[in-house]
């Protein structure tokens, strides 16, 4: 009993010097943007990653609007991930929704040839 009880109080206190040591990117929700690089101490400032929708109202967000839907599709019609556009969640879940609906209504072609 008391061996499980030193193994876990040993473990809290690598994972303590662990995460004391380490120059990691912060966590989502976390303040700091400055990253020191371990290879060649050089010194990366991140920007915070900002929605190109949060001036649109979700109600904006429409099927009918295709000057903006077209805007968040690939070249093949598919569309785009919020990784690569960085539009917040709920906004994005509106934009798919609001693609899928004009795919159905055939405003815009389900897919894009060449």
């Amino acid at each position: 009993m008391s061996r499980n009880y030193q193994n876990k109080s040993s473990q809290n206190r690598s994972s303590q010097n662990r995460s004391a040591s380490n120059n990691l990117p912060p966590k989502a929700g976390e303040e700091g943007l400055i990253r020191v690089s371990l290879v060649n101490q050089s010194v990366f400032i991140r920007r915070k990653k900002s929605c190109p929708l949060r001036a649109i109202p979700l109600s904006e967000i429409s099927y009918k609007n295709l000057k903006l839907i077209n805007k968040f599709l690939s070249e093949r019609g598919k569309i785009l991930p919020s990784r690569i556009t960085n539009v917040s969640p709920k906004k994005q879940k509106a934009l798919a929704n609001a693609i899928k609906r004009a795919r159905f209504l055939a405003l815009i072609s389900p897919i894009k040839k060449d």
